[in-house]
């Protein structure tokens, strides 16, 4: 799946309107965690569509790490 318009025009809608939750004109529905997740996908997107490229969403998933002394 690549971004569009359409996309950012949805992921920016609920950044102002103070939602979390963003449907896409796919019917896709995901919820960011966060206002900072969503603004840092919406970033991402804008950077997809300036470079011109056909970009796909990249996960917001956060990686763990641990060692053992």
């Amino acid at each position: 799946m690549a971004w569009s318009q359409a996309d950012l025009d949805s992921l920016e809608a609920a950044y102002a309107g103070g939602t979390l939750s963003v449907r896409f004109a796919d019917g896709r529905q995901v919820t960011y965690p966060s206002a900072q997740d969503l603004l840092s996908r919406i970033q991402t997107v804008k950077a997809a569509l300036a470079s011109g490229e056909s970009a796909k969403p990249s996960p917001m998933g956060r990686f763990t790490t641990f060692a053992r002394d």
